[in-house]
C-alpha cells in the first residue's frame, strides 16, 4: 500500500506518487510537513472517536479504524447508486435508481454509523459494562476482525476510487505549497472537536458524561443513567469515525484492511490526551501525521536516515514517552463490579496428557498425507506461539499484541546465526530465541509503570514499528528473496522440512512436536509452581501481590522473558518450515489474528494454547474446514464474532466448559469417596483458649511444630508520618509506637486517614517521616521489600486472587516466607479452612474470605500484621470467633495493628487504641481511656452530642459478642460511636 502521506493529485485528478530529486531545502521540508496534514486529520479524527468512547464507557476501541473503513465503503457505494449490505450470505449490495448526491450520501452514512454505534453498545459493550477494561479492549479486537472480514466478503479486494469531496486546489506562497483539501480536512476535524468540547463543557449532557466517567455508582445515586449516557456517546463516537472514513476515502483508494492500522497513530494521539482530553488528542494526531510525512521524505533524501520504518516508529516513541514518563494508569472508573478475563486452571499433571497425546501425534505425522502433515506441523508451531500468549497474558495478565513480531525477530536472527555465521543447530535457534527474549523484555519494561490495556497499546505500536523498521527493510531482511535459513541437522540426522517430493518430511514434524511437548510441559509446570502462583497474583491484584512480598517488577519481566523465548522458538520453527524468512509471515495484522485465535481457544490454559494451534490459519482444523465448507472468506468473520461471544459469555474460552466439567467430576469423586483427614489440633500446635495455634511461635521464642525456631513479633514505630495528595493533607505528623506482642487498634470516622496510614506504612503511597520495624528503617523501600522484612497486611476490599483456590492464595502469601513461617496445613486447620482448601475463593462466604485474607498475610511468618477492616461483613458471633483467633496470633508473638469500624470488636480486642480525625491523631491509650475521652466522642458524634455521649459512657463496659447483629454497624461510623458511648 502506498503511504497515504505521499498521495497527491495531478492535473488529471488521479493519485500519483511524488518523487523528488536534488538537494533538500527548508521549503521542501515544509512542503512535506504540510502534505502530512491529511493523514494527521485522519489520526486526529480517530483519536477523537477513541477519547469519546473511552470517556463514556471505559472501552479502548481498537475497532475504530474498521468502523471508519465501513463508513468509507458505505459512502462510496451510495455515491455509485448502491447500498452496502453488511450481512454475509445476503446480496453484497442493493441497487438504487441512481447515484446519491454528496450531502445526502454523507448524511445517510453518518446516521447509519451512529445507529451502528448504538447497536454495538447494546449487543457487545453493554453486556461487558461490568467487565475489566482489558476484556472490553479484547472484544473490540474481535470487532475489528469481524468488520474487516464482512467488508472483504461483501465487496471483494478490488480497489475503489472515490471522487473528491473537499475543494482540491494548490495554494502556493514563497515556494511553499498547501493542498486545499488537506487544509479543509484539518479545519473540519478541528471544528468537530471544538463543538464536542463545548458540548462536554457547557451542557447538562456533558456534565452527566463527566460524572458517569468519574464513577458509575455516583452517577446512579445522582439519578443519571450510565447506560443512556454511554449509548449517546457511542453514537457520537461512531459518527465521528464515520466522518473520518468519508473524508479520507478520496485520499486513499479503498481496499479492505486499508484503515485497520490507522488505529496505531490514532492511539498514540489519544495517549497524548490521556484518553480523556480532546484538544491534546486532536492536535497530537495532526502533529503525528506531519512528522510521519517528514520522516518519509527524509528516508528518500538523506543517506544518514534509515531507509524504512521511521514513520511507523514515531507513534511508538510518543506512546513510550507519555506512558513511561508519566507512569500512571488510565483514569479509573467507578464500577459496580469487575470480572476477570478467565480462570487459569491448575493442571493436575504435566506428564500424563503428554504420555497419551504424543504417541498419537507421532502416528498422525507418519499416517497423514502431505496436506494434513503440513497442517500438523503448522498446528504444532502455532501451538508453541499460543503457549507464549498463555504465559504473558493468561498468567501474568499483560496483553501482548507483539508475540508474532517477537517470533519474526527470532526468525530473522536465525538467518544471521545459521546462514551467515554458520552456527550449528540447535545452538543457533536457542540464540535466536534468546535474542527475541531481549527484545521482549525491553518491550515489557513499560509494563513496570503501566498496566492493562495500555500494555496492549505499547506492544501493538512496537509490532508495527518493528515490521516497518526491520522486517520490511531490504537492507536488513535479506531483500526481496527473503533471508535464507540453514537446514537443521544434528549428528548427521537431517531434521529439515525437505523439498520436492520429500516435502514435508516427517522428521521436521517430529522436531516441531518435540518442541511443542517440551514447551507445554514447561508451561504446565510453571502454572503449578510458586512463580506461577505469583504470576496469577500479579494478574489479579498488583497491590495485594506486593503486600505478600512478591516483586511485581521481577514477575512481570520474568513473564515477558519466558513468553518471548517461547515465541522465539515458534519463530525459528516457522523459519525452518519456510526455509527463507519474509515479513509476510510476521505482520502486525497477522499478529492480531493470532491473539484473537488464542483468546478464542482459551488464553488462560495450556489446553487453550494447544487448541489455538489447531484453529489457527493453516492448522489442522482450518485445513479440514477449508476442504469441506471453504472457510477462507469466513475465517475472519467467524473468529471475530467468536471472540466477542467468548469475552461476553465464556472468558475461559472454548476449553472452559471442558475444564469446568472435569472440575465438577473431581469434586463429585471427592464427595463420594474418602477425603484426606485434616491434621489434628495437636499436629497444628498447642491451643490458646481452646483454639489451635496458627503455627507461629510463642512470645518466649518457643518451637513450632516443625521444630524450627521462629521469629517473634517486633516493635513497629511510625514517627512523624505525613501524606498529601496535591493540596489535600490526608495524614499529618502521625506518631504511633506499637510494642511487640500487642494488638493496637486505629479508629476514626470515614476519611480520618486510617487506610492512608496503612498504605504509608506498607509503602503503597509516598509519605514523609520515619517507619521502623525492629529498629530497621523501612521508609523508602518498595512494598514487597517491606513485606520481606516482616510486615504483612490485609486490604479493606480483601483483594483475594479470585482465579486461585484457597490453598493457592496461601501459596502466593508464602512467596516471601521468612524462616520458621507456618505451613499451609497449620494455617488451614487453625483458621478452619481445611475443608475449603481446594475451592475457589469466589465460592466462599464473606467470613471465610476474611479468614483467607488473614491466613495469606500470616503465610509469610510476619513480625507485624496490619489488618484493614478484618471484621467487615461478619456478624457478632463471627467477630467474636475472629477475635479469639487474633488473640492466638498475638499470643504466639505476632504484633497486630488493625483498623475497623466495629467499635465493640475493637474495644474488646485491642490493648491500645489510637484515634484519628481529619488526618490527625487526637487520642491514644487503653480502651477505657478511649471510651471516656470527650474528643473521641466529639469526632464520632459531633460537638452537640459529645457531652451526652461522654456522660453515658460507663468507664469499664466491654463488648458483648453475643448481641444481635446490626446490619448498619460496619457501614456507619457514627453508629459505631453510639455503640461506644452506650
Amino acid at each position: 500500500m502506498v503511504p497515504p502521506e505521499l498521495l497527491v493529485t495531478d492535473v488529471t485528478e488521479r493519485p500519483c506518487l511524488i518523487v523528488r530529486t536534488g538537494g533538500a531545502s527548508v521549503v521542501d521540508h515544509l512542503n512535506f510537513v504540510l502534505l502530512g496534514l491529511g493523514n494527521g486529520a485522519v489520526f486526529a479524527a480517530l483519536a477523537l472517536a477513541l477519547v469519546v468512547t473511552y470517556r463514556s464507557s471505559g472501552v479502548l476501541n481498537f475497532g475504530t479504524g474498521a468502523l471508519s473503513l465501513h463508513a468509507a465503503y458505505t459512502y462510496a457505494l451510495l455515491r455509485d447508486g448502491k447500498i452496502l449490505v453488511p450481512v454475509p450470505g445476503l446480496p453484497e449490495t442493493i441497487g438504487l435508481s441512481g447515484p446519491v448526491g454528496l450531502w445526502p450520501a454523507i448524511l445517510i452514512t453518518v446516521l447509519f454509523e451512529a445507529a451502528l454505534g448504538v447497536l454495538l453498545y447494546v449487543l457487545v459493550f453493554r453486556p461487558l459494562r461490568a467487565h475489566l477494561a482489558v476484556a472490553k479492549a479484547v472484544a473490540s479486537l474481535g470487532l475489528m476482525g469481524l468488520f474487516t472480514g464482512v467488508i472483504t466478503m461483501q465487496v471483494g479486494g478490488d480497489q475503489i476510487l472515490v471522487a473528491p469531496i473537499l475543494p482540491r486546489r494548490t495554494w502556493e506562497a514563497g515556494g511553499v505549497s498547501l493542498l486545499s483539501d488537506r487544509f479543509w480536512f484539518v479545519a473540519v476535524i478541528l471544528l468537530i472537536a471544538a463543538v464536542l468540547a463545548a458540548v462536554y463543557r457547557f451542557t447538562r449532557f456533558g456534565t452527566a458524561t463527566r460524572a458517569a466517567a468519574e464513577t458509575e455508582i455516583g452517577a446512579l445515586v445522582s439519578g443519571l443513567s450510565p447506560d443512556l449516557i454511554a449509548l449517546a456517546n457511542w453514537a457520537i463516537s461512531a459518527a465521528v469515525a464515520g466522518i473520518a472514513g468519508i473524508l479520507i476515502a478520496p485520499l486513499v483508494p479503498l481496499v479492505p484492511g486499508t484503515y485497520t492500522l490507522f488505529i496505531v497513530p490514532a492511539l498514540a494521539a489519544a495517549v497524548l490526551g490521556r484518553f480523556t482530553l480532546l484538544a491534546p488528542a486532536v492536535l497530537g494526531g495532526i502533529g503525528i501525521g506531519a512528522l510521519q510525512s517528514e520522516a518519509v521524505y527524509l528516508q528518500s533524501r538523506a543517506d544518514w536516515f534509515p531507509s524504512s520504518g521511521v514513520a511507523e516508529l514515531i507513534p511508538l516513541v510518543i506512546v513510550l514517552a507519555v506512558l513511561v514518563i508519566q507512569g500512571r494508569p488510565l483514569p479509573t472508573r467507578g464500577m459496580l463490579l469487575e470480572r476477570t478475563l478467565g480462570r487459569a486452571p491448575r493442571p493436575r499433571s504435566a506428564w500424563k496428557p503428554a504420555v497419551v497425546l504424543v504417541p498419537l501425534a507421532v502416528v498422525a505425522i507418519y499416517v497423514a498425507n502431505d496436506s494434513y502433515r503440513g497442517a500438523l506441523m503448522e498446528t504444532f508451531i502455532a501451538g508453541v506461539l499460543g503457549l507464549s500468549l498463555v504465559v504473558v497474558t493468561g498468567y501474568v495478565g499483560q496483553v501482548s499484541l507483539a508475540q508474532l513480531t517477537l517470533a519474526g525477530a527470532a526468525g530473522f536472527l536465525l538467518s544471521t546465526f545459521s546462514h551467515a555465521w554458520h552456527i550449528p543447530f540447535p545452538i543457533s535457534p536457542i540464540l535466536a530465541a534468546l535474542g527475541a527474549t531481549v527484545i521482549g523484555v525491553l518491550a515489557g519494561l513499560p509494563a513496570l509503570r503501566i498496566r492493562g490495556m495500555l500494555v496492549a497499546v505499547v506492544t501493538l505500536t512496537l509490532a508495527v514499528a518493528l515490521e516497518a523498521l526491520w522486517f520490511r527493510n531490504n537492507d536488513l531482511n535479506g531483500g526481496t528473496g527473503g533471508a535464507p535459513i540453514a537446514n537443521p541437522s544434528i549428528f548427521g540426522l537431517d531434521l529439515g522440512i525437505g523439498t520436492g517430493k520429500a516435502f514435508p518430511r516427517p522428521e521436521f514434524g517430529l522436531l516441531c512436536l518435540a518442541v511443542l511437548t517440551a514447551v507445554a510441559i514447561g508451561v504446565a509446570h510453571l502454572r503449578r509452581s510458586r512463580l506461577g502462583s505469583a504470576m496469577l497474583a500479579v494478574r489479579a491484584d498488583e497491590r495485594s501481590a506486593a503486600a505478600a512480598g512478591i516483586s511485581v517488577v521481577r514477575v512481570k519481566l520474568l513473564g515477558f522473558a519466558i513468553a518471548s523465548f517461547i515465541a522465539g522458538l515458534a519463530g525459528c520453527l516457522t523459519a525452518y518450515k519456510q526455509t527463507t524468512v519474509t515479513f509476510t509471515s510476521f505482520s502486525a495484522l497477522l499478529g492480531l489474528s493470532v491473539f484473537t485465535t488464542v483468546f478464542l481457544a482459551g488464553i488462560t490454559s495450556v489446553s487453550g494454547g494447544l487448541l489455538a494451534g489447531a484453529l489457527g490459519i493453516g492448522g489442522v482444523f482450518y485445513v479440514f474446514l477449508s476442504r469441506t465448507i471453504d472457510i477462507g472468506e469466513w475465517y475472519g468473520i467467524v473468529s471475530g464474532l467468536g471472540l466477542i461471544l467468548v469475552v461476553i459469555r465464556n472468558p475461559d474460552g472454548i476449553v472452559g466448559p471442558a475444564h469446568l466439567a472435569a472440575e465438577k467430576r473431581r469434586r463429585s469423586r471427592r464427595g463420594a469417596g474418602p477425603t484426606a483427614p485434616a491434621p489434628t489440633a495437636a499436629d497444628a500446635g498447642p491451643s490458646v483458649d481452646g483454639v489451635p495455634s496458627v503455627g507461629v511461635p510463642s512470645v518466649d521464642g518457643g518451637l513450632p511444630v516443625d521444630g524450627e525456631r521462629m521469629l517473634v513479633g517486633a516493635r513497629l514505630s511510625i514517627s512523624g508520618v505525613g501524606v498529601t495528595y496535591g493540596g489535600v493533607t490526608a495524614l499529618s505528623d502521625l506518631t504511633i509506637d506499637v510494642a511487640p506482642g500487642t494488638i493496637v487498634g486505629v479508629i476514626g470516622p470515614n476519611g480520618a486517614g486510617k487506610t492512608t496510614m496503612m498504605d504509608a506504612t506498607c509503602g503503597f503511597t509516598a509519605a514523609a517521616g520515619e517507619i521502623t520495624l525492629a529498629g530497621q528503617r523501612l521508609d523508602g523501600l518498595p512494598p514487597h521489600r517491606r513485606a520481606r522484612h516482616g510486615l504483612a497486611r490485609t486490604f479493606q476490599g480483601l483483594d483475594l486472587y479470585e482465579d486461585l483456590t484457597v490453598e493457592e492464595n496461601l501459596m502466593a502469601g508464602q512467596h516471601a516466607a521468612r524462616p520458621g513461617a507456618p505451613s499451609l496445613d497449620d494455617l488451614l486447620v487453625s483458621l478452619g479452612l481445611w475443608e475449603q482448601r481446594g475451592r475457589g475463593v469466589g465460592e466462599l462466604s464473606q467470613g471465610q474470605r476474611q479468614l483467607v485474607s488473614i491466613a495469606r498475610a500470616l503465610a509469610s511468618g510476619p513480625q507485624v500484621l496490619l489488618l484493614d477492616e478484618p471484621a467487615a461483613g461478619l456478624d457478632p458471633t463471627e467477630s467474636a470467633w475472629l477475635a479469639v483467633r487474633l488473640r492466638a496470633v498475638r499470643d504466639r508473638g505476632v504484633t497486630i495493628v488493625l483498623v475497623d469500624h466495629d467499635m465493640r470488636f475493637v474495644l474488646d480486642l485491642c490493648d491500645i487504641i489510637h484515634v484519628l480525625d481529619f488526618g490527625r491523631q487526637i487520642a491514644g491509650g487503653p480502651p477505657p481511656a478511649i471510651r471516656a475521652n470527650p474528643r473521641v466522642a466529639e469526632a464520632y458524634l459531633g460537638s452537640t452530642h459529645a457531652a451526652h455521649a461522654t456522660e453515658a459512657a460507663p468507664p469499664n463496659q466491654t463488648a458483648d459478642p453475643n448481641q444481635t447483629a446490626d446490619p448498619n454497624r460496619t457501614a456507619d461510623p457514627n453508629h459505631a460511636a453510639k455503640e461506644m458511648a452506650s
